[in-house]
Order: C-alpha cells, then sequence, then structure tokens
C-alpha cells in the first residue's frame, strides 16, 4: 500500500523533472541562438551547444533529437517570446485581434504582432536562409516557417473575408498574397535593418500600405490595390 509520504512526494518530484527540463531547453537553446549567431548554423555543432548549454548530449538529443530540431526549438521561441509550448495562433492577443469587429483596427493588431515577431526573429531568420541554400535540414525548416507564417497570414484574409471587409475587386487568396509579400520578414529587414528604420516608422507604413490595398477606399480617387 503506498504511504501518504510517498503519495504527496511523487507530484513535487514531477514538477522538480519538468523544472528541470524545462530549464534544460532553455539553456539549449540560448546557446545555439549565441553560437547561430556567431559562427552560423553549419560551423556550430552538437557538442559546442553542449558544452556552452552545460547540458549532456545526451540529454540534448532526448529533448531536440538533432540540430535541425535545436535550430526549431529556438525558432519557436523566438517567434511567440517564450517557451510556452502554445502556438502564436492560439494565443490571447492573436484571438482577440481576429475576433475584433473594426477591421482597420484588425490590420493595426496584427501590424503590430507581424513587427514583434519579425523583430525577434530577424537575426536567426537571416541565419537559416543563408544556411537553407546549403544544408538540406535548415532548408526544411526554412520551408516549415515558410508554410507556418503563411497559414497565419490566410487567417487575416479570411477574418477580413469573412466580415466583408475586403475591397470589391480583392478575392481573399489576393489578400493572403499581398499579406504574405508585405508582413515578409524580407521586408522587415530592407527597412528596419538595412534602411535603420524604427520599428514604430515600420508599423505605421506597413499599418497603412495594407490598409491601403486590402480595406475599401475612403478616397473615390484611390487606384486600388496593385
Amino acid at each position: 500500500m503506498t504511504s501518504p509520504r510517498s503519495t504527496v512526494q511523487r507530484p513535487a518530484d514531477g514538477n522538480r523533472g519538468q523544472a528541470r527540463t524545462r530549464l534544460a531547453r532553455a539553456a539549449v537553446v540560448e546557446a545555439a541562438r549565441t553560437l547561430f549567431l556567431e559562427r552560423g548554423y553549419g560551423a556550430t555543432t552538437i557538442d559546442a551547444i553542449s558544452d556552452l548549454a552545460d547540458v549532456p548530449p545526451a540529454t540534448l538529443y532526448r529533448l531536440f533529437s538533432s540540430k535541425r530540431g535545436i535550430l526549431k526549438g529556438l525558432l519557436d521561441v523566438s517567434i511567440v517570446g517564450d517557451d510556452e509550448e502554445i502556438p502564436l495562433a492560439d494565443r490571447p492577443i492573436v484571438e482577440s485581434t481576429t475576433a475584433g469587429s473594426d477591421p482597420r483596427m484588425q490590420v493595426s493588431g496584427f501590424v503590430t504582432i507581424a513587427a514583434q515577431v519579425n523583430s525577434r526573429v530577424a537575426p536567426i531568420y537571416q541565419i537559416l536562409v543563408s544556411a537553407a541554400s546549403s544544408d538540406s535540414d535548415a532548408a526544411m525548416v526554412l520551408d516549415e516557417l515558410t508554410d507556418q507564417r503563411q497559414q497565419g497570414q490566410r487567417l487575416i484574409a479570411r477574418s477580413l473575408a469573412r466580415a466583408r471587409a475586403l475591397r470589391s475587386e480583392l478575392s481573399e487568396r489576393d489578400a493572403a498574397d499581398l499579406i504574405h509579400a508585405l508582413m515578409s520578414p524580407e521586408v522587415f529587414r530592407l527597412l528596419v535593418v538595412d534602411r535603420h528604420w524604427k520599428t514604430q516608422r515600420y508599423e505605421r507604413w506597413l499599418t497603412r500600405t495594407l490598409i491601403g490595398q486590402l480595406l475599401p477606399p475612403t478616397d473615390p480617387n484611390d487606384p486600388g490595390p496593385v
């Protein structure tokens, strides 16, 4: 028969184990971030990540399976801003933005989210794009990230289409294409990283541009979307 003492102790042991696992994952992710930025993806070894994180290789493989798994974990943390296992699409900030009734506020809300994500991901994204040209694992992660981004952007287009908020000549698919291009990490990098725009200026520009491209015009001489 299990004693009362052991019954109480097991959940505590389980909680401690979960906490150790979470700390180990965080250490590996941050070590990978440091080394990928310093050396690049291809030149960073599992052993180097293990040494910097102070996490044994066996534990690292158990948590992430491979270097590709570490890169994917790093991107996941960078996208959402924490290590909670909740996809961005299921976060309250996205759900509340989607549920909004004002199309302009919806666009503005999604731009704010995109700016935050791009700010966190931009350094790693550049490394990923560079590595993808010669590394099949990195190319696979890039494809997965692009697909994930497109799914989120289709969510925006679908929300506006269902609310009948899009320009009359614009299909939901066309709207998704415009959002995909304008909200891309490449445009963010060109303006914020290369041209040194403040993130707030990027947000204002992107909000105005998307509203002009997606929503019915207030100016009768508006030429419409490209």
